[in-house]
């Protein structure tokens, strides 16, 4: 479902940028490589509370054998977790710099940043309740970028 979901960035530029032309050339003007960088960030972004998320489950997982993104990463879920989100934020700050946001954006992604970290606080002793509140708060970390960009137009 997350993967879905962020197929709506490359839709959202090609319905503001695109037109009725379907050439190669009209492709890449309407959808441009920072949508596709996008894309590729918000799938980051799934894979971190997609696993927060598999963290609640794990035990009853492995009970019934289900292969999760939790049970495949082991002990490496915490650290890996943190990755995706810090791939997440930084692949959304080199795909937007072409659009010199100014500083709202820089001082959102702090905030987001932030919000990782405490992620970490909420996950890292892997317990059901912490890794719950985690993936049920992550919309926490897309609406600050948002916000970001959106401020950073807004004061343009």
């Amino acid at each position: 479902l997350g993967v879905a979901f962020s197929f709506g960035i490359p839709m959202a530029f090609s319905a503001a940028l695109g037109g009725t032309s379907f050439s190669l050339e009209a492709l890449n003007a309407a959808v441009p490589l920072s949508a596709w960088a996008l894309l590729v960030s918000n799938l980051f972004w799934v894979l971190a509370y997609d696993t927060e998320y598999a963290m609640v489950d794990r035990d009853d997982d492995l009970k019934i054998g289900m292969k999760t993104s939790a049970i495949t990463l082991g002990r490496l879920d915490v650290p890996a977790i943190m990755a995706f989100y810090l791939v997440y934020v930084a692949i959304w700050v080199l795909a937007l710099a072409e659009y010199a946001l100014g500083a709202m954006f820089y001082v959102a992604i702090g905030v987001a940043l932030g919000q990782v970290a405490w992620h970490y606080t909420l996950i890292r002793t892997r317990s059901r309740d912490g890794c719950f509140k985690a993936f049920r708060l992550n919309h926490w970390l897309g609406f600050t970028v948002f916000a970001g960009i959106a401020a950073s137009y807004a004061l343009k």
